[in-house]
C-alpha cells in the first residue's frame, strides 16, 4: 500500500513539475502581455494544486495535509484574481493585444 501512495504522489508531483515547466516556457515563447498572462494562469491553475496534492499523500492524515490545503484554498481564491486584476490594468493602462497592434501596423503600412 506504502509503495502505491509513492508512486501516485511521484506522479501528481511530476506531472505539476511539467505544468509548471511548460507554463514557464509559455510566459517566454508567447508574444503579447495578454497570452503570457494566459500561460501564466493557467500555470498557477494546474501546476501546484498538483504539487500540493502529491505532497499531501506523502505526508498522510496529519497536520500538515490541513496546512497544506489551507494553502491551496488561498492559491485557488488569489491566483484568479490577481491573473483578473492585472489584465483589467493592463486593458485601462491601453495595452494593445496581439491583433489590435498588428491593425495598426496594416494601416500604417497601407498608408
Amino acid at each position: 500500500m506504502e509503495l502505491a501512495l509513492d508512486i501516485a504522489s511521484w506522479i501528481l508531483m511530476s506531472a505539476g513539475g511539467a505544468f509548471v515547466f511548460i507554463g514557464g516556457l509559455g510566459v517566454l515563447r508567447m508574444p503579447d502581455l495578454f497570452t503570457r498572462m494566459h500561460a501564466a494562469s493557467v500555470t498557477d491553475s494546474m501546476g501546484p494544486p498538483l504539487i500540493l496534492a502529491g505532497i499531501m499523500l506523502q505526508s498522510g492524515l496529519s497536520l500538515a495535509t490541513f496546512k497544506l490545503v489551507a494553502i491551496l484554498v488561498f492559491l485557488m481564491l488569489t491566483s484568479p484574481t490577481a491573473s483578473n486584476a492585472l489584465a483589467s490594468a493592463a486593458l485601462l493602462a491601453g495595452t494593445k493585444t496581439l491583433d489590435e497592434a498588428g491593425d495598426d501596423a496594416e494601416a500604417e503600412d497601407a498608408s
